[in-house]
């Protein structure tokens, strides 16, 4: 009896299809995010359309690691950022196209200033928290 189980088993295997192995690359492991906040709030005075912005914002990484480095360079991230908002028109960033405008090209300068900084981009996203445009 034990002898016809096993030749079912067998038998089952063997017309089983093949499943396809898992590479590595195909799992892939979610990281959660972690956020770094920039503090203080940043002020800047702006071009045509509005005097001054007041924005909070957050660093997203995906790296533990990289929270210390955040942390280490919020300076030259701030001062990029200072840069960046004080060549803005007000009335750009008055409209939602223009914010994310703005979020992109701020995310792009952010990773390069820490790809120079570091060698590594560290920063995967920015979301401002406060955008207060008067």
């Amino acid at each position: 009896m034990h002898a016809s189980i096993l030749s079912l088993v067998v038998g089952a295997l063997l017309l089983t299809p093949a499943l396809p192995a898992i590479g590595a690359e195909e799992v892939e492991e979610k990281k959660p995010l972690l956020y770094f906040e920039l503090q203080p709030s940043i002020v800047s005075n702006l071009q045509k359309g509005a005097n001054y912005i007041r924005t909070d914002i957050q660093l997203v990484t995906h790296e533990p690691a990289s929270l210390k480095e955040l942390e280490h360079h919020a300076p030259a991230l701030r001062h990029e950022l200072f840069l960046l908002l004080s060549d803005q028109s007000g009335s750009s960033l008055k409209q939602p196209k223009g914010k994310e405008k703005f979020r992109k090209n701020a995310l792009k300068s952010l990773q390069k200033v820490m790809r120079i900084l570091t060698g590594n981009e560290l920063v995967d996203d920015i979301y401002f928290t406060s955008f207060f445009v008067q």
